[in-house]
């Protein structure tokens, strides 16, 4: 049995998004993103859906994280308030 492991992805996957959410710099918050969306998949590869955890990895770090990257670099960084 491997529940350990994913106990312990799930508390990973949490303190990833309240980084996430804490974070004052907009590229640190996109790869904070990619961080949960890595964790997400592997959680997912451990539940046997390999398929899903695939296409989380293209979609939700890869493609994604290149999208928020290239619109954050088109305006200021940092968060306002």
């Amino acid at each position: 049995m491997i529940w350990p492991l994913e106990v312990l992805l799930y508390v990973m996957l949490v303190a990833v998004a309240i980084i996430a959410l804490s974070v004052r710099d907009l590229i640190a918050a996109v790869a904070a993103l990619s961080v949960f969306s890595f964790l997400a998949a592997s959680l997912l590869a451990l539940m046997g859906a390999v398929d899903v955890s695939l296409t989380e990895v293209a979609l939700g770090a890869g493609i994604t994280g290149v999208l928020l990257v290239g619109g954050i670099s088109r305006m200021h960084r940092r968060s306002v308030d």
